[in-house]
């Protein structure tokens, strides 16, 4: 047992959203002390073979934290510490979003998911680029921007122009969300036209890397469209996936009924097969999210062709040790299947 388990029943006495926010004002404080070379030397797994290159950036292992979990890029530094290759944070919106009323964030705990209707809350581009300027991030740090609400289809576009052009000189890679099942009029921009609109303009404002963000609920001939959009534009990675809609049969826990996007255990089937859907038909790096709680999860979708993994929701379920024991569960993986590296197992599947 860790000291995780010791604190996470009174953490899950509190209402979700309030614990998240004490473990991340914890965490903020903790990334600016000595305490953080001491948790960097538990928890950070140093050896080659995790090393992954994916759109011109380094990674020293695979292991992210997917966009949610650091929003306003306030503990970037702190989660480095825990072990993990790369933030993505975000959504950022052009302007401040309060997102949707409490409570909007439910755990499930018997299928280890959360369900979550934030509404993409923020504290806009301008305060989260500023951050980003100021960061001394030991890895690479993505931005993901999203379109604010109430912005129309049409004029989405501008819209995330405006966000890229406040962030960009802090980010090393950006993700255009197009898939956020928690705030309005995302549904539309999963058209091809609408998608290839909001791409091209942020190509056209120099945002590079750029990765699209995926649903895991598209259809096939609507995925297909995707797929197609991001060889043909060029774009230099897919974020595969999003939250889901959907909820499985399965699902035992009462919470299962409240509406917003589903993520953990549950969607980790449907997820990979997305991964393994796109990294067959492109040619970029695929990062996979969706699930990821192991490092048997991790190297499932690494086969599968994903170069990069991202999670969230384990992190609430299993606490800090989480990046150190996928790393080090994935070198025995590795050494197993007698790879070299991750990025030998990258598709081995495929």
């Amino acid at each position: 047992m860790n000291a995780y388990d010791i604190v996470k029943p009174a953490l899950f006495s509190l209402p979700a959203e309030t614990a998240h926010g004490l473990v991340h004002s914890l965490l903020g404080v903790a990334g600016e002390t000595p305490l953080a070379r001491a948790l960097a030397d538990r928890y950070v797994v140093d050896d080659d073979r995790l090393a992954v290159e994916a759109f011109d950036c380094p990674f020293d292992n695979p292991v992210g934290v997917a966009a949610g979990f650091d929003k306003n890029a306030e503990v970037v530094p702190a989660l480095a510490t825990l072990g993990f290759g790369s933030v993505e944070v975000g959504g950022v919106t052009a302007r401040p979003q309060t997102g949707n009323p409490r409570p909007r964030v439910f755990r499930l705990r018997e299928d280890r998911a959360l369900v979550n209707r934030m509404g993409l809350n923020n504290d806009g581009a301008a305060v989260v680029g500023e951050r980003l300027r100021r960061l001394d991030a030991p890895g690479p740090v993505g931005v993901n921007v999203a379109k604010s609400e109430h912005v129309s289809g049409a004029d989405a576009p501008a819209d995330y122009r405006e966000t890229y052009e406040q962030v960009a000189d802090g980010g090393d890679f950006f993700v255009v969300n197009v898939s956020c099942p928690n705030s309005q009029g995302f549904e539309e921009l999963q058209n091809r036209d609408r998608m290839a609109a909001v791409l091209t303009e942020l190509q056209d404002a120099g945002a590079a890397p750029l990765l699209v963000k995926l649903s895991p609920d598209l259809p096939e001939p609507a995925l297909a469209d995707a797929v197609d959009l991001v060889e043909e534009l060029g774009l230099d990675g897919v974020v595969a996936t999003n939250t889901s809609t959907e909820r499985p049969e399965s699902l035992k826990s009462p919470n299962r009924v409240e509406t917003g996007g589903l993520s953990g255990e549950p969607v980790t089937d449907r997820a990979t097969e997305t991964v393994r859907y796109v990294a067959g038909r492109v040619d970029v790096p695929v990062v996979g999210v969706g699930g990821v709680a192991t490092a048997e999860d991790a190297y499932e979708k690494i086969r599968a062709g994903a170069s990069l993994v991202q999670l969230y929701t384990a992190l609430v379920y299993r606490g800090p040790p989480l990046a150190r024991d996928i790393n080090r569960g994935l070198l025995d993986l590795l050494e197993r299947d007698g790879f070299d590296s991750v990025e030998d197992a990258v598709g081995a599947d495929l």
